[in-house]
């Protein structure tokens, strides 16, 4: 399709992943913080883990707010291959199988999965989080907003800056709320910037 878009390196990934990451970081950022402005992420992330039952019933509908429950779950160590699974639209997912040796779940994501997989479409939920949460760690957003279309020239001031802005990982401790709604917003503006719709 012609609005396929291309991350720094070259790696294409498909719109359907694109509009989907711009939701998930949307739900992540919505249970991040309550109406005191403190940092609950983990919280209310254990809390949906318990509702997965009544959760899978939202995987079609909204798979965003289903897959947060498997934020941090997965360990990546098959680039190529998860490289590929963005370039992906909807009705061309490879199997779940397929991604055996690309990535790990950690053992209480994978009880959750076992719960997923006994689901209609549970096979192609979790390579869709799968997805998802491999994307949550590139520097797609960062790498729009430094590169600008004007500085392609100092690739190696870009790869450092792409190190510092994607940190996606979450401490625990409260410290990284601003750096989440400063990756929210970057991410947005880069998706506008490409031709999605603004996401609320």
């Amino acid at each position: 399709m012609e609005l396929n878009n291309e991350k720094p390196g070259g790696m294409s990934i498909s719109p359907y992943f694109l509009d989907l990451r711009s939701a998930y970081q949307s739900e992540m950022d919505d249970l991040r913080f309550d109406s005191e402005g403190r940092d609950v992420l983990h919280q209310r992330l254990a809390g949906k883990r318990q509702e997965i039952g009544f959760l899978l019933q939202m995987m079609e509908l909204s798979p965003e707010m289903v897959a947060v429950v498997f934020h941090q779950g997965f360990d990546f160590t098959g680039r190529v291959a998860m490289d590929h699974l963005l370039t992906h639209d909807a009705d061309l997912f490879p199997a779940w199988s397929s991604l055996a040796g690309s990535c790990e779940l950690a053992p209480w994501a994978q009880d959750l999965a076992q719960i997923v997989l006994e689901s209609p479409g549970g096979d192609r939920f979790l390579t869709l989080t799968a997805g998802l949460e491999y994307m949550a760690g590139l520097p797609v957003a960062a790498s729009g907003l430094a590169l600008g279309g004007d500085e392609e020239d100092d690739e190696d001031s870009d790869q450092d800056s792409d190190d510092d802005l994607v940190i996606f990982e979450d401490d625990g401790e409260g410290g990284r709320g601003s750096d989440a709604r400063a990756r929210q917003e970057a991410g947005a503006d880069w998706l506008v910037q490409q031709g999605f719709d603004q996401k609320d």
